[in-house]
């Protein structure tokens, strides 16, 4: 499945819109995850704990954005965009 984050899909033409698709996740850490990170806050630099929580989190929204365009009969995603908070 194309994904893009263009409204167009280059030498495509899109013919049909099947609509918003979206792929929702919400998730937390634990709490050794929290402290661990609340830790390596104190001394600054990346948190490797959040940023682990992130990727994963993308990887699977992504996963549910794509499952839920085939259900929708979609054969490509344009405008695709992340959220996060």
């Amino acid at each position: 499945m194309f994904i893009v984050t263009t409204p167009y899909v280059p030498g495509h033409r899109i013919t049909e819109s099947k609509g918003h698709v979206f792929g929702l996740v919400v998730r937390s850490r634990g709490l050794a995850g929290n402290l661990a990170a609340f830790f390596r806050s104190l001394v600054g630099g990346e948190i490797h704990e959040y940023t682990e929580l992130l990727e994963d989190t993308r990887r699977q929204a992504i996963d549910r954005m794509i499952s839920n365009a085939t259900a929708m009969g979609a054969n490509a995603i344009i405008k695709m965009r992340f959220d996060s908070s």
